[in-house]
């Protein structure tokens, strides 16, 4: 069955520029190309889209407004803006209500390979295996009010730092935990954060509220009985990897947003486990114990017991709850990124490089700290040359974080 993509500009050139460049996808996608987006919620009325493609900046509807009501009324379809304009309004309408942004021009074979993703990514988290075990799942931390507060905040036309800041200042006993953190060895900062608007500021809006929502879920983990310092680890295994994503995608020279994206998809690559360990640890232990025992790779031991993999599990979730493709993807694919088609940018490497270097279960990877590399992807996409540079800088990571917090 073809796949039905929908495409909004209220420029005609640009639409007839679009249907010239994805002549070649036509037997593959059924497209359909609309001047407006009331034109584009008549069309999804009558057969809702797999893909919607929309332009921001659009008379009597933008596209920010376009993508929230298909979030709200089509939540299955995956939202792309797509908009030469990058000014800071534009930029926060469109944080919660698209999956990616993409900019004018946009090249055909940088926007086929990204809707090609968002449709193996979405093949991937609706597999029988996944769901199956996801179903089992009793306890899954729901968004707090707080983080849902800042994202309405961020869908807002008004927007801005200062307002964030004030919503998560509301909340004393949050903010205090985000300042620690942040001031913590892991952030490595110069200087003292004293209030969230300052850290908003120093730190950008995405990260704060990733950063309340990851506080928000380590600490749901507490009242569960686990193995002494388990989650503590896991958070500081977390942390560590995204530093160190985040450092690698400054070393590659990424944009701010996916420098962004790196740092917040290291964050929560371990979601997954976390869910596991919650949920099922006697299961979970068995895992553990084949990979420790078979001398195999832990994706390959969660399989067998599972049918699915922490990955896949933490990228489910970060789906669900919003996050944008890249780290969704980076997340679900950072054990196996030679699985992810077409994604080349970086993102993705910088977690995966970062994942392999800092492997909690140390006594185990100090004997092969490569054994989780795929070197395969890392040549395809043209990262393996520096590879020995990055695996040092992440250990320099590693070491400053777990020297001054552990």
């Amino acid at each position: 069955m073809k796949k039905r993509v929908l495409f909004v500009d209220d420029e005609a050139s640009v639409l007839d520029g679009l249907q010239r460049l994805l002549r070649q996808k036509r037997n593959e996608w059924e497209m359909a190309f609309a001047p407006g987006g009331r034109e584009a919620l008549g069309l999804m009325k009558e057969k809702p889209f797999d893909v919607i493609v929309s332009d921001m900046r659009m008379p009597e509807m933008s596209g920010a407004e376009l993508l929230t009501t298909v979030m709200n009324e089509y939540p299955k379809t995956v939202r792309f803006a797509l908009s030469g304009q990058t000014d800071r309004e534009m930029f926060f309408q469109s944080l919660s209500s698209s999956h990616q942004f993409l900019s004018k021009p946009c090249e055909a074979e940088c926007l086929i390979n990204t809707i090609e993703r968002a449709f193996s990514l979405r093949e991937l988290l609706l597999s029988a295996n996944l769901t199956r075990l996801v179903t089992q799942l009793r306890v899954i931390p729901s968004l707090p009010k707080l983080y849902v507060d800042v994202v309405s905040e961020l869908r807002s036309p008004n927007a801005s730092v200062q307002r964030v800041g004030e919503i998560i200042a509301q909340d004393m006993a949050m903010s205090v935990k985000v300042l620690q953190l942040i001031n913590s060895a892991f952030f490595g900062l110069h200087y003292h954060v004293s209030s969230p608007t300052q850290a908003a500021s120093l730190l950008g809006l995405d990260i704060l509220k990733s950063l309340v929502l990851v506080v928000h879920v380590f600490g749901s983990a507490k009242n569960v009985h686990l193995p002494a310092g388990l989650v503590e680890h896991l958070w500081a295994h977390s942390l560590v990897v995204g530093r160190g994503a985040q450092a690698l995608a400054r070393k590659m020279d990424l944009d701010k947003r996916s420098v962004d994206d790196a740092f917040i998809a290291g964050l929560f690559h371990d979601l997954g486990r976390l869910l596991l360990i919650l949920n099922l640890p006697e299961q979970y232990a068995q895992a553990i114990k084949g990979f420790q025992e078979k001398y195999v790779l832990l994706t390959d031991a969660e399989t067998a017991v599972f049918g699915a993999t922490h990955a896949e599990i933490g990228g489910y979730l970060l789906g669900l709850w919003g996050f944008s493709d890249p780290v969704v993807e980076a997340a679900a694919f950072h054990h196996r990124p030679s699985e992810c088609i077409g994604n080349h940018t970086g993102i993705l490497a910088a977690v995966h490089v970062a994942s392999a270097s800092d492997n909690i279960w140390g006594e185990l990877s100090a004997t092969r700290p490569y054994a989780e590399l795929d070197k395969k992807y890392l040549e395809k996409a043209g990262f393996a040359a520096p590879l020995d540079d990055w695996m040092t800088l992440c250990r320099q990571v590693s070491a400053q974080g777990y020297k001054k917090n552990g």
